[in-house]
């Protein structure tokens, strides 16, 4: 997008920025729902999953897709149907102002805030108001339980997601992603630069600690208390239908896309590779071919973390609410405390 400037008009460079950001979310999550969702979860349970639509079932997200557009959109009578429908769309435009900040190469960005981390992590709590309107405005009692099972959840798990960054700032010296990235790539790990630091070594706590708030502001299994279909009926989606239930169900999926992309920024070194292996020094050194390396390289990472994210969810059972909210609260927050703490203390002594 920088390299552009000078040669598209500003109308031309929204317009890139826009298409660019329906790629960046809607390519992660239907990749995420056909190769996760429909082939990985059905290979674990010995089935083979789709196998009608498109060769191997390639086309079955399309078919589904379809049908869902096809459905009849309904509201319940006694819904507030102004915020009934809106709902779904502040989940989702969430997602694509959360995207805005994410580096994909040297050049390659949609915005390079010098405070990224504080945006993306005050941005990714727009979701929750959402679910906490879809379920209200839905006029039933298991809509209105999960949502409120769903605000208390994500501000129970958005605590130690901000403690679990705050090592990655510290350690980095900045909010600025593009900064981060750079940091990864240029720095050395007792001497040796062959490899960069990626903070995942230096922040494993953290990553962990990450990884896990993410399952839970997902609202996926095990933390799937908001939806839980055998309490609540699908929680704050129970009255929605045909194109709205659609929006939730791509939010869904293209926030984990997202999210893993971020983890990947803050962990994994992002787009870059070790600048030690071309003779990079800084940023500006860097070749342009980067920046259509770049996005292949993230986008490797992000269905890399994904595919963590999706066998948790396979594989584990879901929490009690007590045990959700216990947790949080007395395991995850005093363990990111400790970590900050600890990265804190290392930053000033050495």
């Amino acid at each position: 997008m920088n390299l552009l400037a000078t040669d598209i008009p500003y109308w031309g460079q929204s317009l890139l920025r826009v298409l660019g950001g329906l790629v960046a979310v809607l390519l992660p999550a239907g990749t995420i729902v056909y190769l996760f969702l429909f082939k990985m979860m059905s290979f674990m349970q010995s089935r083979l999953g789709p196998m009608e639509a498109g060769p191997y079932g390639s086309m079955q997200l399309l078919a589904e897709v379809g049908k869902w557009m096809q459905k009849e959109d309904l509201a319940p009578a006694a819904a507030d149907h102004r915020i009934f429908k809106m709902a779904p769309l502040v989940v989702l435009v969430s997602t694509f102002l959360l995207v805005v900040v994410i580096p994909f190469g040297p050049d390659a960005w949609f915005t390079n805030f010098s405070v990224g981390v504080f945006y993306g992590l005050a941005v990714a709590s727009i979701s929750v108001l959402g679910i906490l309107i879809a379920g209200w405005a839905s006029a039933n009692k298991y809509s209105l339980l999960g949502g409120l099972r769903a605000a208390g959840q994500l501000i129970a798990y958005e605590l130690p997601m901000v403690l679990a960054t705050l090592g990655v700032v510290i350690q980095a010296g900045s909010m600025n992603l593009q900064d981060i990235v750079v940091a990864q790539n240029t720095g050395e790990i007792f001497g040796f630069s062959g490899l960069g630091n990626p903070y995942i070594f230096t922040q494993f706590i953290g990553f962990l600690i990450f990884m896990i708030a993410v399952q839970a502001e997902l609202t996926q299994a095990p933390f799937d208390m908001p939806i839980a279909e055998s309490e609540l009926v699908s929680g704050y989606m129970t009255e929605y239908s045909g194109f709205r239930f659609l929006i939730f169900f791509i939010a869904e999926f293209a926030t984990a896309g997202v999210f893993a992309l971020i983890a990947s920024v803050l962990f994994l070194g992002g787009w870059g590779i070790p600048f030690e292996w071309f003779g990079w020094t800084s940023v500006d050194d860097v070749d342009n071919w980067m920046n259509l390396a770049g996005p292949v390289i993230m986008f490797t990472k992000m269905l890399v973390l994904t595919f963590i994210i999706m066998w948790v969810r396979f594989s584990f059972p879901r929490f009690r609410e007590d045990q959700l909210q216990t947790f949080a609260w007395k395991i995850l927050i005093p363990l990111a405390l400790a970590n900050t703490a600890i990265t804190a203390t290392l930053k000033v002594a050495f």
